[in-house]
Parts: structure tokens; sequence; C-alpha cells
């Protein structure tokens, strides 16, 4: 008998209202792989670039890179995994968008028993996105200060605090006072409003006019100028998403004319890419979470079937900390 799931499709590129939740095919686990009952389901930005085409995928498409769930069947070939495991995932093909889904095994990473499935599935991407940005991409050292944008997101929650554990001083962007506040209270040392404030002139004022040695920039096309002048010579821009849009392309003159400057367009699944990376990543991030050092905010829940009114509110900037979909 043909199991089947629910599961979000889009057959065509767009806004949220392409995303349809259908019935699909639930094939059963072939080598190397495992089947993977779904218990949350991560919303991150990836997703939304998934859906409009930014980020070309195969159509028709799942959506979805992160979720955390229980293994009910491993196929031939897996021999570190069993049915009962709990379990979770930030990259892998697009799909987790579904109740249940197989998946390969080697993307697949064993929970401690202290982290529920909640937690497991809104920390996963953003927890090891921080954790690459910070220890990986540029190894912020004790006494550094740094900049984050988009402070108050779920990426920038769980910077904040792991930046803070490790010692430096984080000025972090936000879109408002609520934000502001929720930014301080997960270790930012300074927010910047930036609906009213020119982060740039902030910057400056804080830093004393010293700047920065590292911008870490999610937000993109808005904001990736004014990172390049809040960085001190031979400071480092590292652009890791396009929350406002695709940044213009830029002259690498300007680097030079403006302190002899590094940019780097990282993603996390080149800095994860190998087993041993994915399991050092999430054993970095386990640790810190475990310890109580970084404390996940789940800011907002929907079932699968709303993600279309997900999609909007994380789109128009309404969501704080993660977000998650509940199969």
């Amino acid at each position: 008998m043909q199991r089947m799931s629910r599961a979000i499709v889009i057959h065509q590129t767009g806004g949220p209202e392409v995303l349809r939740f259908e019935n699909v095919e639930l094939p059963s686990p072939g080598h190397s792989e495992a089947l993977v009952r779904h218990h949350a389901i991560g919303v991150n930005f990836i997703d939304t670039y998934h859906r409009t085409g930014l980020y070309p995928l195969p159509l028709p498409t799942g959506l979805g890179t992160e979720a955390a769930g229980v293994v009910e069947a491993v196929g031939p070939g897996v021999d570190d995994l069993r049915a009962g495991d709990r379990v979770a995932y930030s990259s892998g093909p697009p799909g987790a968008y579904s109740e249940a889904r197989v998946m390969p095994a080697e993307r697949l990473v064993k929970l401690p028993d202290e982290i529920d499935f909640e937690t497991a599935a809104a920390m996963m991407l953003k927890g090891m996105t921080a954790e690459y940005l910070i220890r990986r991409c540029y190894r912020v050292e004790r006494g550094q200060s740094v900049l984050f944008h988009a402070a108050a997101g779920g990426v920038g929650l769980i910077a904040c605090q792991w930046l803070k554990h490790l010692g430096a001083s984080v000025i972090g962007t936000v879109g408002s006072d609520d934000k502001a506040e929720l930014a301080r209270r997960h270790g930012c040392s300074h927010t910047i409003v930036y609906t009213r404030e020119s982060f740039v002139d902030r910057v400056r004022d804080i830093t004393g006019g010293r700047r920065v040695p590292v911008v870490f920039d999610s937000v993109g096309k808005n904001t990736v100028v004014g990172s390049l002048d809040c960085l001190a010579p031979r400071g480092m821009l590292v652009s890791f998403g396009n929350s406002s849009g695709k940044p213009d392309p830029l002259d690498l003159l300007t680097l030079s004319i403006k302190g002899s400057l590094y940019v780097t367009r990282p993603t996390l699944m080149t800095y994860i890419h190998s087993r041993e990376d994915l399991l050092e990543s999430a054993r970095a991030l386990f640790e810190v979470v475990s310890s109580g050092a970084v404390k996940i905010e789940i800011g907002q829940r929907w079932p699968l079937s709303a993600a279309a009114e997900a999609h909007r509110a994380l789109e128009t900037r309404q969501t704080t900390g993660s977000s998650l979909l509940i199969p």
C-alpha cells in the first residue's frame, strides 16, 4: 500500500500564494537514507528565496531545509541510526515542510536528550549559521567590537548571545524599539534602530571613530554600502543574506579606497558540506545551548498548513527570533 504524507509544494515561483498544501507520496528509504517523522519544522529566509526563484529549484518542489523529529525506518547502508532515534537537520534537499520525508542519513544529527524537538528545529540552521560566521568565517576574539545587522532575528539572537559568551561587544541594528529591547536581552551591548538612526554614524560614535573589524550582514541591498563604511582598515564584511534584496554589484576598487577591506559571501552549506564539519558545528551549538550560554527564542509558531502566513510575516519583518511550522 502506497504511503502518503501531507506537505507544502510549489508548482511555480512567486509570492506566498504559490504555496500549496498537498498529499505527496512517501517512499521507503533507499540506500543510505532514513525516513523521519517531523515534530517541528524551521522557517528560514532561504525558504523565501527558493519560493521566489531567487535561488532556483527544479519544479515542482517542496520547501524547507530544517526540521526535527524521529527516525521511523532506515535503508541499507545506514549503520549509525536506527528507528526511534531523535534527530534534526538543517541541510539536504528541500522538503522539510512536510509531515514526514526521506532524508540522506549523513545529513541527520542525533539530538542530545536535553534538547527538545521545537528547540532543535528553531536552532539548527540559525545556530550553525551563527557558529560558522563567528568561529570560522571570521573568528571573533574576546574584547573585539562587531556589528551585527538584524540582531533581533533568528540568527541574530543566537549570534549575539554567543558573541557575548566569547567576550565580544555587539553593536546590533534592529527595526524598532521593541526589537532593540529584545536584542539587548540577548547580548547586544548597543542597539541601533535603523529606521530613525544612521547606523554608520552611530557605529563611529560608539567606537570612538575606530569602527569595527567585522560586520555580519544578512540584510543585503539596503545595508552593504553602509556596512563597508563601518569597517576599520583591513576589516571584513560578511554578507550572508539578502532580506532587503540582492546587493548591487561592488566595484573592487572601493575595497582599496576604504582601507584594504575584505568581503565574503559564505553559505552554511559550504561550511557543513562534509559530515565531519556538520557534526563539529552541531557539537559546538549543542554545547552552548546545553550550558545555558545561548537560549533559543521561538517567536512564533504556525500549523504546517499555514506556511504562506509564515512567509508573509517573515518577509514583512513581523517576526522575532525563530519561526516554526508544526505538522
